[in-house]
């Protein structure tokens, strides 16, 4: 049964041709993935993800890595895109050796994330980075990462939480006023900040939790899962935001 909230929000979400906004969510490549008699390598995605867009009142459509190349008309054809979490960001891409403690890379992630971010922000396109996708933002504008902090993962392969304390005048507080508990899994974290962004909440020992651009229409980072919790006010406002094309700052690359 579909609740009033959830009727209000899906008609909050729907474009001027009638439909439900077009998100799309960046997916992980995974080089053994099992499902029944088959073991193959697979584009997949935690089902978190698309359940969150659905309940926001968008469409979600897998984005898989493709050619670079391919970024600016796959952007043109969506109405907000989202960089889903994931491997470590390799350090190449800042200017850093690896530290001991960071993952492997995920390279073709890297390129076609980087070329999404890219070919989003030059079409003026809502975007949110979860987790690897905020320091991909972040990495993708000049900003370097920490490889490594400690107190922000309860237990390998464990979800946990801290409050997150928006910055007041923020995009981000508009969105959530209030301090809040969030789920959270990273070792890693922003460090300098690219250019123009700005840091819009915090956790409690001063690690960067999102990130905005605010000369770039709608555009936030968060460092933590909400595809793992039960807050939707983020997703909810880049669906809204997904639903007005007249924000977008300018065209498409053709």
């Amino acid at each position: 049964m579909t609740t009033t909230a959830e009727a209000t929000e899906a008609a909050a979400g729907a474009t001027t041709t009638g439909g439900r906004p077009l998100i799309g969510v960046s997916t992980y490549l995974e080089p053994g993935a099992r499902w029944g008699v088959w073991e193959l390598e697979a584009a997949l995605l935690p089902a978190g993800y698309p359940r969150l867009v659905q309940r926001a009142g968008g469409l979600a459509a897998m984005l898989p890595p493709d050619a670079p190349r391919h970024a600016p008309a796959t952007a043109a054809r969506l109405d907000a895109l989202v960089i889903a979490g994931g491997p470590d960001v390799e350090p190449c891409r800042y200017g850093a050796e690896p530290d001991p403690r960071t993952g492997p890379p995920a390279r073709e992630r890297d390129a076609w994330e980087l070329a999404l971010i890219e070919a989003a922000l030059a079409a003026g396109l809502p975007l949110l980075g979860i987790c690897r996708g905020m320091q991909l933002l972040n990495v993708a504008l000049g900003g370097t990462l920490t490889q490594h902090l400690d107190g922000h993962v309860e237990a390998v392969g464990v979800v946990g939480r801290h409050p997150v304390e928006p910055v007041p005048g923020t995009l981000y507080a508009r969105v959530v006023a209030e301090e809040t508990s969030v789920p959270t899994y990273h070792h890693q974290a922003v460090d300098r900040l690219g250019t123009g962004l700005v840091a819009s909440a915090h956790a409690a020992d001063g690690t960067v939790e999102a990130v905005e651009l605010p000369s770039a229409g709608w555009v936030l980072g968060v460092q933590w899962h909400p595809e793992m919790g039960e807050d939707i006010r983020v997703m909810r406002a880049l669906v809204a935001a997904a639903s007005r094309p007249a924000a977008r700052t300018t065209q498409p690359a053709s």
